[in-house]
Formats: C-alpha cells, structure tokens, sequence
C-alpha cells in the first residue's frame, strides 16, 4: 500500500497492485522430497537419492534447482518441505533459506495422499486461505520462463475456483514410463483458455498404447505438479479418502506445537499407503488439467538425463570438466570429482563415477544392472 500511495497511481491500478501482493502472501509451495532410490547409481543412493545430488553437473540438487525455479511465485518463508525422517539433515543442508519449521517429516514412507494430506492440513491450519502449488522435487525443466507463466496461471484459476488442476506435458514420443492425462480440447475453462476438464487418468501404457494415445492429440504426460486452493483439497480428502482425512483433521490443537512431530511419529503409520493419483484425482469432479510444454522431465533414468544433456557432435552428453572421447558415440559421461577420464571405442554406453564406484554399462541395460547394483 505504502509503493502504489508513495507513487501516485490510479485507484483501479491500485487495487490491482494490492491485490496481487496479498495474493502472493497467501501462495504456498509444497517439495515433495522423501523419495528414495538409486537409479542414477553409483552417484545416488538409498541414504542419497537423487534429489539431493547435482545430477546435471551445475553445483546444485534436483531439490536445490526445484526450490530456485518457484522463486518469484511465493515468498520464502510459505516454502515447505515433506521428507523422510532420515533426509533432515541434507534437506536444511541444502535449503537453509526455508524455514525449519517447514520441513515436515515423515516417519515412514506412505505415498503421496499421506504426504500432501499432512502438509495441507498444517497449511490450513496458520492460513485457510492459502493457495498451493506441490511439486516432486526431482524433476528438471529446461525453460524456466515459461513454466512460471504456467504455475502463475494455474494458481491464479485455483484461487478464483474450487477446480484441483494438474499439469499436463505435451508429449514428444510414445513413452511407457509416464502415466497419461486424457482431456477434452473441445472446450476450454471460460475464466482460462489453457485449462481444460479432465476426462481420464491412464496407467503407464505398452508400447503400442502409447503411440495410440499421442496419435489423438489430447493426451498428455502426468507430471505430477498439482494446484489448488488448501480448503479445496482438504474437502477432497473428508469426501474421498475419510481416512486419511481423519488422521491430520484430528491433530489441528497440536500444528505447530512440540506435540507435532510425537504424534505424527505415532499416527502416520496409521495411513493408507496410496498415491494422491488414486486417492483423489481419479474420483474428483472439478478437475483440470493444463497443458504445458516447458522442456519437462523426471530423470527416471539415465537414458532421460541423456535426453535433457548438450550432447557434442558424436551425440555423446558429457557431465564433468576433464572428459575426453576418442572414437565413441552416443554416450553419456557422468564424472564431476576433477578426475580425467578418457573413453575410447564406445557406443551407447553409461560412464560414471562417484565416491569410488564406477559403473559402465550398455544403455540398454541400465535397468538390469541397476537392480544388480542394488543388491
């Protein structure tokens, strides 16, 4: 109020200003961050996963680089994060800008439902009124312009509606990795037209399903980015999951309190171990979908960080300062230890190096000899 009085700007330009500030105060995001796992094995691990590491060779985390792309869509002190018990430490490591009341912890893995239905209701409980992006925290975007035009839409149709929408990736080949999003292009939102119903969830498809499915034009990848307003989603909950609902709607006297973290202890085992896919989004009626193209992936495997990577003329994606290729082509080098590494003869393989571990391996393989890896 004090910026648009000391500038002497019109009164509906006003309002707008204002409004937009306080709309920003009541933005949440929530990083879903207690995911375990080691694909990208030797430099993840189970007491490491993959959001923690610098994947990409740049200096920061998957979960670094997630909390630095939402920056501008809310203010610091409305970050939160969900981990597991045994990943605090690296989380305030990481983020020491958030708040170490906003990261809540997980005594044991439940799925997503479980994890977005804790944070929403500690949400609620200091700001009814707030709206909220949720994020995996192991994702790469490549064009981070762009996809904040796209949150920035979303949340502002979630806080204007009782709709839950999630984001909806154009796909770019047949992909048996993803689930699909199946939309009805036939009429947009009239408050949006980039947002449209949602007429299906569909599994990871086969091979020939998935080519079916972009043949049509309305199917999209299910990327896991949700938005809605915190009242929204806790009413999905007391509709269709009650019992979960039941759990966190009966801890709000103990929110923010030195009583939290015991009773979660306690009562999170209680829940049902299930995705908020299955929970909620398949049984909601006011569900959305927009559909967005902003260089997306969820570094599933080694294959798509290749994708994600400059590659040089060979098509080899290198991911370290002292590689050297000789004769080798379609490859992916991952070595970042100021180690140099020369690689002679190969075609389609994985190079990579961490903590005195090393993996090479076809690309082909790479799920086989990850499962071998952890044993």
């Amino acid at each position: 109020r004090d910026l648009v009085r000391s500038r002497g700007l019109g009164d509906v330009y006003k309002r707008q200003t204002i409004n937009f500030f306080m709309a920003r105060v009541s933005n949440h995001l929530v990083i879903m961050a207690g995911g375990v796992g080691s694909r990208f094995w030797p430099m993840s691990t189970a007491d490491r996963p993959k959001q923690f590491i610098d994947i990409l060779g740049v200096g920061r985390s998957l979960l670094q680089l997630t909390y630095d792309r939402f920056k501008g869509i809310c203010p610091p002190e409305n970050v939160w994060i969900v981990t597991n018990k045994k990943y605090a430490d690296v989380v305030r490591e990481q983020l020491p800008e958030v708040k170490a009341e906003n990261i809540l912890l997980e005594p044991c893995r439940r799925n997503t439902a479980p994890c977005i239905a804790y944070v929403s209701w500690r949400i609620k409980s200091q700001d009814p009124k707030a709206n909220v992006v949720i994020t995996p925290s192991d994702h790469i975007v490549t064009d981070n312009e762009e996809f904040r035009r796209i949150i920035r839409l979303c949340m502002n149709f979630t806080s204007e509606t009782d709709a839950i929408v999630t984001l909806g990736m154009t796909p770019t080949r047949p992909e048996t990795g993803y689930g699909y999003i199946q939309a009805d292009l036939s009429t947009a939102s009239p408050r949006n037209k980039e947002i449209y119903r949602i007429d299906s969830f569909r599994e990871k498809p086969d091979y020939e399903t998935a080519k079916e499915y972009i043949s049509h034009k309305n199917y999209f990848w299910n990327a896991g980015i949700f938005v809605w307003s915190v009242s929204t989603i806790v009413n999905a909950f007391r509709v269709y999951s009650p019992t979960i609902s039941k759990v966190f709607e009966g801890m709000l006297d103990i929110y923010g309190t030195p009583e939290e973290q015991p009773t979660i202890d306690n009562r999170y085992p209680e829940c049902e171990n299930i995705s908020v896919d299955y929970a909620i989004m398949e049984k909601a009626e006011e569900i959305f979908v927009c559909p967005a193209n902003f260089g997306w992936s969820d570094l599933g495997t080694w294959t798509s960080l290749m994708e994600q990577t400059h590659k040089d003329l060979y098509g080899n994606a290198l991911i370290g300062e002292n590689i050297h290729m000789i004769d080798s082509h379609n490859c992916i080098v991952h070595t970042t230890e100021e180690k140099k590494v020369v690689v002679q003869g190969l075609d389609g393989y994985i190079v990579a190096e961490k903590d005195n571990q090393l993996i090479v391996c076809k690309l082909s393989e790479e799920q086989r000899i990850r499962l071998f890896a952890e044993e």
